[in-house]
């Protein structure tokens, strides 16, 4: 069964062969998400449990990326 991909805010993601991705942990190899990088897109997804990835573009995952490191998502 081909796994599937979602994009935040309702764009259409692209359709991706994600069966044979080569997924990642995170930057430290510990938690729960994974990354791959298919067709010059970058998918992430929960590694305990994957489900549907979401998909970024290049420029989404740099932006992404710069606003975590910025503290931008902490919930803290």
């Amino acid at each position: 069964m081909a796994e599937t991909t979602e994009r935040l805010a309702g764009d259409i993601a692209p359709e991706l062969d994600l069966d044979n991705a080569a997924w990642q942990p995170g930057s430290q190899g510990i938690g729960d998400v994974q990354v791959a990088f298919v067709e010059g897109f970058i998918a992430m997804r929960n590694g305990r449990n994957p489900g549907p990835a979401v998909v970024f573009s290049p420029a989404e995952w740099r932006a992404f990326v710069l606003g975590a490191r910025e503290g931008e998502f902490d919930l803290t």
